[in-house]
């Protein structure tokens, strides 16, 4: 990893309560909306805000500079000389390591948040509620066509058991604020490409999930830069595909037969998604033969062993 430039203003001598987490990078035309949203937070205690540009080869570092110019003791910039996502070392979870909040907010350089008031909601909740480690509310993704439904429906537009979020329960990760309660992955997880669900079920070994649908949807921007939103349907199926294997991988070595076995099933589920029919067909057939000759291998063992003659 090459060496950090990090431009950290003089700062309050009080800890901040929350650190904004926002990576940021060649979003020239997005991240003074995303900072906006930011600074218009009515909160009742410290909060900073923590940018990290990584590499880009646009204006976006300049832009960052120019609010770090404004709010010298409110924003703390990372900046790179090479970018660090296209190595294998992305921004987070490292920079949780550097958030000096007892929480976490969590919003990308190109989304931005809606509600002056979700801050002191969010972080009010956990202050009150030690059982949940993280809560979340909805987003609304929009492209320059306009606005889509938003992202969570039915039954995740609630609460979340523990359970629940160790499972990867799909979360919209720009409305989030959770407790500052790890910085490295397991080596399983490192590297595996959807990492906010990574995030969700580590967080579940903490507590439960809280969805707060009186906060104003916040907006999940679509554009061809986006890291996941513009991907093909192939290509998320294969980063869902690895980040399954991942995490079963994780929980086989903890002894959590439960999670281990969960992952594997939804391996197995997305690895079928990702063949074509006649490949299904072949590999239902194969596992069909397997199971029926490991069970008649299981069978027959206390039979040879209670046969005498």
């Amino acid at each position: 990893m090459d060496a950090i430039s990090k431009k950290t203003s003089t700062s309050p001598s009080a800890a901040p309560l929350v650190s904004i987490v926002c990576p940021a990078y060649n979003q020239e035309a997005y991240i003074a909306q995303t900072l906006e949203g930011f600074l218009m937070q009515e909160t009742s205690y410290d909060v900073e805000i923590l940018v990290n540009d990584d590499a880009s080869t646009d204006g976006t570092a300049r832009i960052i500079a120019e609010y770090v110019e404004r709010y010298p003791t409110l924003i703390r910039p990372f900046y790179h000389e090479t970018n660090q996502y296209s190595q294998g070392n992305p921004s987070v979870p490292r920079l949780f390591g550097e958030a000096r909040g007892r929480y976490i907010a969590f919003c990308e350089g190109d989304d931005y948040w809606t509600d002056a008031r979700k801050l002191q909601i969010q972080v009010e909740f956990l202050e009150n509620h030690p059982d949940y480690v993280l809560t979340y509310h909805d987003a609304i993704p929009f492209d320059i066509n306009g606005e889509y439904p938003i992202q969570l429906q039915g039954k995740l537009r609630s609460d979340a058991t523990a359970l629940e979020l160790q499972k990867a329960r799909p979360i919209s990760t720009l409305t989030t604020v959770f407790r500052n309660v790890f910085d490295t992955l397991p080596k399983e997880l490192v590297g595996a490409p959807l990492n906010d669900l990574v995030w969700w079920s580590l967080l579940g070994a903490y507590g439960k999930g809280k969805f707060m649908g009186q906060i104003k949807p916040a907006a999940y921007r679509m554009h061809p830069g986006g890291v996941f939103s513009m991907r093909s349907d192939k290509r998320k199926l294969h980063m869902a595909l690895q980040t399954s294997g991942a995490l079963a991988n994780y929980y086989n070595r903890l002894g959590n037969d439960e999670l281990y076995e969960y992952f594997l099933m939804e391996l197995v589920g997305y690895s079928l998604s990702a063949i074509t029919p006649e490949r299904k067909v072949q590999t239902l057939l194969q596992v069909g033969k397997n199971f029926s000759t490991n069970i008649g291998k299981r069978l027959m063992t206390p039979l040879r062993k209670s046969h005498v003659q």
